[in-house]
């Protein structure tokens, strides 16, 4: 299976999407703030025969990251580590957001609101802070790949398609930036641009369970039933112990009429995580009435492998 994976998208290394198999170069970070200029009329002598004159004044507009404040001689950043440390993050954030408008653009403060934004249940602030960070180190793709990932949870799927492509376009040899886009694209029912991309990443890293298991389900998603158990059998290889790939490879099966296969592949899931209550569900249905099925019940499959930089390989 792996070899015709390779195989099959040795053409797709540099990054097939969906209907072009060479990805659009297309920005999508957070511009730094500008100034506005706004028109402004300027007062009129009575009787004075003066006609109107416009004066041009430029006005800054809101900083999406940066909270404005008028305290003087206190260092906010000092003060956000301190909180961090205290294990306070939303008071963490707040505190760093105000050291950027004492210091706008500055990277170290921009790393820890990223890094607070995801904490603090905020995924929009903090791809609004990798966005900049990737705009000011241009040419490094992990920065996008993390824009990428925090839209993701913000569920904002097309940004995140096109920030995963940005950081394949910087680095085409770093398999999680595919992973990304894949993974957005499966979210956003892109079924054809995830199939794609995840096979882009296996023929990047062969033993990416990862990306195995999420074109598994993407296969199962388009009805793809054959090829959904061929991958989600290799996925089982490189993560036996992971109750939600035997739970798809269940389902894989359980579509193709191997019935006695699938309610191994449930048990297996339940064994792992006794709480899985998909994966009871399933055992339960399958135990009634083991036959294949018809249509594509999605319902059945589970969700694509959890994206925080913590589960599967990283950059």
């Amino acid at each position: 299976m792996k070899k015709q994976i390779v195989a099959a998208v040795a053409a797709a290394l540099a990054f097939a999407a969906c209907e072009d198999s060479t990805p659009k170069k297309v920005t999508v970070f957070p511009a730094t703030p500008t100034p506005v200029v706004v028109a402004k009329v300027a007062p009129v002598i009575p009787d004075s025969g003066v006609p109107l004159t416009k004066v041009e004044e430029p006005v800054m507009p809101i900083d999406a990251l940066a909270l404005v404040h008028d305290t003087k001689n206190v260092d906010h950043l000092t003060r956000a580590k301190q909180l961090v440390q205290d294990q306070d993050p939303k008071g963490a954030l707040t505190e760093a957001r105000r050291a950027l408008f004492s210091a706008p653009g500055d990277a170290e403060t921009l790393e820890l609101i990223a890094k607070l934004g995801r904490q603090a249940g905020q995924p929009s602030i903090s791809a609004e802070a990798w966005g900049r960070l990737a705009q000011q180190r241009s040419g490094d793709a992990i920065a996008s790949i993390k824009q990428a990932r925090a839209l993701l949870h913000a569920k904002d799927f097309g940004a995140a398609i096109t920030a995963g492509r940005e950081a394949a376009t910087r680095d085409p040899g770093n398999p999680e930036a595919f992973q990304v886009t894949g993974l957005a694209q499966l979210s956003s029912g892109d079924l054809q641009g995830a199939i794609t991309s995840f096979k882009t990443v296996i023929a990047l890293q062969p033993d990416h369970g990862y990306a195995m298991n999420n074109l598994g389900l993407a296969y199962l998603r388009a009805n793809m039933n054959e090829q959904a158990v061929e991958v989600l059998e290799d996925a089982i290889e490189q993560l036996p112990n992971v109750s939600y790939v035997q739970n798809n490879l269940g389902v894989a099966y359980e579509r193709v009429g191997r019935a006695d296969d699938a309610k191994h592949a449930y048990q297996q899931a339940m064994d792992l995580s006794p709480k899985y209550v998909k994966a009871r569900v399933n055992a339960a249905r399958v135990a009634k009435s083991p036959v294949e099925l018809d249509g594509d019940d999605t319902t059945m499959s589970d969700v694509p492998h959890p994206i925080e930089p913590e589960q599967g390989p990283t950059p």
